[in-house]
C-alpha cells in the first residue's frame, strides 16, 4: 500500500491583494481586521466557516470572561467592549450592573446561573464580576456589521492551505476553495487561526500542547425558574442530581448549565473530554461522536430527574468542537505561568487579560518576517495558556496585532522593528488598554511575587 502520493501542481490565481491579510475570523482575527481597516489599511479576512466569530459563535463559548482584574478594574476595552455594547443594545447580552459585582449570597443567587462570577476564586460561592453572557447568532450579526462598516474584504468558505514565502518573508497565503486553490497577496499576514496554522506552515518554531475538548450544546424548553427554585429550596437533592449529570457528561464545570439571553434556552459548556488531539481528523471525528452520545444520555436523565427540564430538547450542538489548546508558537518571548499568575508587567505590553499582560514579543514568531499571531496560539507555555486563553484578551491581542501592522506599514519598517510605544499610543487613541501602565498589583517582569511584595 502506498504511504504517500504526490499532489499534481495547480495554479492558484491571485484573487485579492491588500496591505494586511488576516487568516481566521474568530474573535482575535475579527479584532485584528477591524482595527487595521479602521486605521486606513486595506484588509482581507479569510475564514473557513460560513460565519465570523470562531469559538464565540460556532464554538458557542457564550460567556466572556477575563474582562477584569479583581472586582472593579476593567482590563479589556476596545473592540471587545464595542461588541458587548452592540449586543446589549440588541437585547442579546447580559451582565451584572456595578452595584451587583460583590460577594454575597443574594448576588450569587441572582447571577451565578448566568456564569458571571470570578472563575478563579475559591469556595462554593464566588464574587460576581463584570462578565458577559451573550447569544452566538447575535455575535455573528454584530461581527458582520463591524467588518462591513470598516471596509474589510471578507472571504468566507476559504480554508488556509499554505504560505507564500520569499525567503524568510511571508508574502501571502494560498487557500482551498470550491473552485480550487486561490492566492491572496499582502504586506503583513496575521495568523489568527487558533492553531498557528500559518506560522507552522511558514517554518516558525512551535510546541504542541493538549487540553480537553468540548462539544458545547444548548437545551431549549427549560423552565429555568423552576430549576433555580429546586437548586435553592432543595440543595441536597439538587446536588445529587447535578453530580449524576456531571458523571454522565464525563466532566464539566461545577455549574454544567447556565442561562442565556434567550428565554428557556440554557448553555452547556460540556462535556469535557480529554485525550483528543485538536489537530487530528480522526480524534476530532471521534470526539464529536462521543460528545453527542453523552449529550443524548444527559438529556434522557435530566428530563426525568431535574425539575424544570421535563420538556427539554437539544437546540443545537456547536458546529465547531471546542479545542482549547494545540500548537503554540515560540516567539521572541514565551509567556510563562509565573508571568500570568504573578501579574508580570512588560514594557512592551500591548494587551491585557484578567491580571496578566501580553508583550508584543509574544505576538512575533521567530524566523518568519512580516508575520504576527493573535489568539490562543500566541507565544506561551502550555501551562500558562490554560490560564490566558479567554476570548476578551484574545480580542485585545488581535486589536494590537492589527494596530502594529498598520504602524509598521505607515512607518516603512517590518513588524519586528515596529515602535511599540507608537503602537501603544495608537491603541489608547482607539479606546483600548494596551497595558503599558501597570496596575498597582503588577510588578516588573522577571521579579517574583515574593520578591516584589
Amino acid at each position: 500500500m502506498d504511504t504517500a502520493v504526490t499532489r499534481p501542481a495547480a495554479n492558484a490565481p491571485v484573487v485579492a491583494r491588500s496591505d494586511v491579510i488576516v487568516v481566521g475570523g474568530g474573535p482575535a482575527g475579527l479584532a485584528a481586521a477591524i482595527s487595521a481597516a479602521r486605521q486606513g489599511a486595506s484588509v482581507t479576512l479569510l475564514e473557513r466557516y460560513a460565519y465570523l466569530g470562531g469559538l464565540a459563535a460556532g464554538g458557542m463559548v457564550l460567556v466572556l470572561d477575563d474582562f477584569v482584574d479583581g472586582a472593579t478594574e476593567i482590563t479589556v476595552r476596545g473592540i471587545a467592549q464595542e461588541m458587548v455594547d452592540r449586543l446589549h443594545a440588541l437585547g442579546l447580552a447580559v451582565y451584572p450592573p456595578p452595584d451587583d459585582r460583590v460577594l454575597s449570597d443574594e448576588m450569587w443567587r441572582r447571577w451565578s446561573r448566568w456564569g458571571l462570577f470570578d472563575l478563579y476564586a475559591k469556595g462554593p460561592k464566588k464574587s460576581i464580576v463584570y462578565a458577559v453572557a451573550f447569544d452566538p447568532d447575535g455575535w455573528k450579526r454584530v461581527s458582520n456589521d463591524l467588518v462591513e462598516e470598516a471596509g474589510v474584504d471578507v472571504r468566507l468558505h476559504c480554508w488556509y492551505s499554505a504560505p507564500i514565502m520569499e525567503g524568510s518573508t511571508i508574502r501571502g497565503v494560498i487557500c482551498e476553495t470550491k473552485t480550487g486553490p486561490q492566492a491572496v497577496i499582502g504586506d503583513v499576514v496575521i495568523d489568527a487561526s487558533g492553531d498557528a496554522d500559518v506560522a507552522a506552515g511558514a517554518g516558525a518554531p512551535f510546541v504542541e500542547g493538549s487540553y480537553m475538548v468540548t462539544t458545547v450544546f444548548r437545551l431549549g424548553n427549560v423552565d429555568t425558574d423552576t430549576a433555580e427554585r429546586f437548586e435553592h429550596s432543595q440543595p441536597a437533592e439538587c446536588h445529587a442530581v447535578n453530580r449524576k449529570a456531571r458523571r454522565i457528561l464525563g466532566g464539566s464545570w461545577a455549574l454544567w448549565w447556565l442561562k442565556t439571553p434567550l428565554e428557556g434556552v440554557v448553555w452547556c459548556n460540556c462535556p469535557h473530554m480529554t485525550g483528543y488531539d485538536g489537530l487530528s481528523v480522526e480524534d476530532l471525528t471521534a470526539a464529536d461522536r462521543e460528545g453527542r452520545k453523552r449529550i443524548a444520555n444527559l438529556l434522557e436523565y435530566v428530563r426525568e430527574h431535574y425539575p424544570g427540564f421535563e420538556k427539554a430538547v437539544v437546540i443545537d450542538v456547536a458546529p465547531q468542537i471546542g479545542v482549547r489548546q494545540s500548537r503554540l508558537i515560540e516567539g521572541e518571548y514565551v509567556v510563562t505561568k509565573d508571568d500570568v499568575v504573578n501579574r508580570a508587567h512588560f514594557a512592551d505590553s500591548v494587551a491585557r487579560g484578567r491580571g496578566y499582560y501580553t508583550p508584543y514579543r509574544a505576538l512575533l514568531p521567530q524566523h518568519v518576517e512580516q508575520l504576527l499571531v493573535a489568539g490562543r496560539h500566541y507565544s506561551v507555555t502550555p501551562e500558562a495558556q490554560k490560564l490566558s486563553r479567554e476570548i476578551p484578551p484574545c480580542m485585545a491581542m488581535g486589536e494590537a496585532a492589527g494596530t502594529a501592522a498598520v504602524e509598521a506599514l505607515d512607518s516603512g519598517v517590518t513588524v519586528r522593528k515596529v515602535d511599540v510605544t507608537a503602537v501603544q499610543q495608537r491603541l489608547h487613541y482607539l479606546g483600548a488598554d494596551p497595558g503599558d501602565v501597570p496596575s498597582p498589583r503588577a510588578h516588573p517582569a522577571g521579579v517574583t511575587y515574593e520578591a516584589a511584595s
